[in-house]
């Protein structure tokens, strides 16, 4: 089964002397697989997710896609997805326009672009919601938005940073299982970024824990 192969890939930032945040690191993850990867502030998981979506550009080493390079493929180009801790949502749309909005940039006709959007809305269980203001949401409505808008254009593989890390304990246990089941729903490959065992456990299938810019363990 393909998927994403990354190989021996390294993130240094400049500095005297030079900060190697990733250490010639390489894995693979298959189509529809959910990988964790867990670590400390600082351990290299933001910096590795960073130069696998090409918004941090790597020292060394390549990303594969199906066996395709796409080391130096511009980000809006690899299809793939992003969520972020904040989920960068904007307060001026509701839900169903923030969930739409790459859909119209790409140009998508109107009514398959409504049809996606209710499609969503049911998959993230915010069918009643999409006349809402953002700004009435609560924080795990927020997130689930923010996971509907990056799942809209069917990325091949999605990105979450910390997605959770700034809801409350209870929240983010209850939503990391939500967002698992949205996951595999959606047939999405991902690849999420925590600091916690417990929460990685429980929105992925495979937990890669990185240390020192290093791979030190994989279980799963």
């Amino acid at each position: 089964m393909s998927g994403l192969d990354v190989v021996e890939l390294s993130v240094t930032y400049p500095g005297s002397p030079p900060v190697k945040a990733v250490d010639h690191v390489s894995l693979s993850i298959d189509r529809g697989e959910i990988v964790a990867l867990v670590g400390p502030s600082g351990c290299g998981k933001s910096s590795l997710l960073g130069a696998i979506v090409g918004t941090i550009a790597p020292a060394a080493g390549a990303v594969m896609w199906d066996g395709v390079d796409v080391t130096s493929t511009p980000v809006h180009l690899r299809g793939f997805g992003m969520v972020f801790q904040d989920g960068q949502l904007f307060p001026h749309r509701s839900v169903a326009r923030n969930i739409a909005f790459g859909l119209e940039m790409a140009g998508m006709d109107r009514a398959l672009r409504a049809q996606r959007v209710t499609e969503l809305l049911e998959l993230v269980g915010l069918s009643d919601l999409g006349a809402r203001a953002v700004s009435e949401l609560s924080g795990g409505e927020r997130q689930r938005v923010a996971l509907a808008r990056s799942l809209a254009p069917r990325p091949r593989l999605l990105a979450l940073d910390e997605p959770l890390s700034s809801l409350d304990a209870e929240l983010r246990g209850r939503l990391a299982t939500e967002v698992r089941d949205i996951l595999r729903a959606a047939g999405t490959t991902a690849i999420v970024v925590t600091h916690d065992h417990d929460e990685a456990r429980a929105m992925a299938t495979r937990l890669i824990d990185m240390a020192n810019g290093r791979i030190v363990a994989s279980s799963g």
